[in-house]
């Protein structure tokens, strides 16, 4: 019987794929058992794995190595040495033939430990820029999977393979489903979806509270908040739905009814956007990643982008009313961006992990 150990967490971004190649292998080997290493506070993860009732899920203590000086990174060592340590036994009793990781902090000290206890670590790398996660792991790797062809000199070659991004099983499962009696959307009115990621955006939660009264006379608005609604001013409509939390089976059913989505530059959700070829206006967080990830999809014209910081209410509300209001720039946009489709993702690495086992 196979055991393999999953790790991510943080945000919903590292755990999707994980989640849909563990559907694969399912499929292969059935009587496979998984094992979800994430962070202790658990969210979203935990929130993300619970519908999979093969998987169970383990916390470890975690912490995060930062690129620049800060006196966290001293109280962040001892939590990681823990976490080292708790992996050590973790693995001991699971006795893992695997251990798959899409790129999160939590699941370097479980690396280490795997490396320690000669258990092969595969690793994917969802994002154009490498994280310092997956660099460290690299290091212990026996395979590393990528997102994208220009990620591959990124690591060792003989150990890299371009597959493309798993989409979440849930989204794939729940994409057929037209209706959804829960929600009141309106026929004939736009639909707006306005996220910020599996934990909410701030940024983009305070600047759309700007500009709500004005959106909600010409399209009606999904808002994936995240979990700190003190944090900025309420708004109460019959165009407007709010909500803290969307598991993947809402989620998919607003994807489809969308005219037009807000939302970060993380690969999760632009694999998302990718599978259900949806015109976007993308936010990336600034000096990140996800401006690597944005400006790779806007020089394929597959999204729109607003990069102007400070983010302006008023440039972001004229942004939407052009594209809800031009059906040829959505479909432009809908067009280049299913051209990035990469269907059989979850499939390829799942086959590269049982083959190396």
């Amino acid at each position: 019987m196979l055991k393999i150990i999953l790790s991510g967490g943080g945000t919903g971004g590292s755990v999707s794929p994980l989640l849909a190649v563990a559907e694969e292998i399912k499929k292969i080997e059935p009587e496979t058992k998984f094992l979800f290493v994430g962070t202790r506070k658990g969210s979203p993860e935990r929130k993300m794995v619970k519908p999979f009732p093969y998987i169970k899920y383990q916390s470890i203590y975690s912490g995060k190595l930062r690129r620049y000086f800060s006196f966290r990174n001293i109280t962040d060592f001892f939590s990681i040495f823990l976490g080292f340590v708790q992996s050590l036994f973790l693995l001991r009793k699971f006795k893992p033939q695997a251990i798959l990781s899409a790129g999160a902090f939590v699941s370097v000290p479980l690396a280490l430990a795997a490396w320690f206890w000669r258990a092969p670590i595969f690793i994917h790398q969802q994002d154009l820029r490498p994280g310092l996660a997956n660099k460290i792991m690299s290091i212990f790797s026996k395979k590393i999977t990528v997102s994208f062809p220009e990620s591959l000199n990124k690591f060792p070659a003989s150990k890299t393979i371009f597959t493309g991004n798993p989409v979440s099983p849930q989204i794939l499962s729940k994409a057929e489903d037209k209706e959804n009696k829960k929600f009141n959307l309106k026929s004939g009115w736009p639909t707006l979806l306005v996220m910020g990621g599996g934990t909410g955006a701030l940024e983009i939660n305070q600047i759309l509270t700007e500009i709500l009264p004005s959106l909600v006379n010409f399209s009606q608005v999904v808002h994936l908040t995240g979990p700190k609604k003190t944090l900025w001013k309420e708004f109460s409509h019959s165009h407007y739905q709010s909500f803290d939390f969307l598991n993947q089976e809402d989620l998919a059913y607003f994807y489809q009814k969308a005219t037009l989505v807000i939302a970060r530059a993380g690969l999760g959700t632009l694999t998302e956007l990718i599978f259900f070829q949806k015109p976007a206006l993308i936010i990336p967080i600034a000096d990140s990643h996800q401006e690597v990830n944005a400006t790779y999809f806007a020089q394929k014209k597959a999204i729109s982008v607003l990069e102007k910081r400070p983010l302006d209410s008023q440039l972001l509300l004229q942004r939407i009313r052009e594209l809800i209001f031009s059906a040829e720039k959505r479909a432009l946009l809908s067009l280049n961006i299913s051209k990035m489709s990469q269907p059989e993702a979850a499939q390829q690495i799942a086959k590269i992990i049982l083959k190396h086992i």
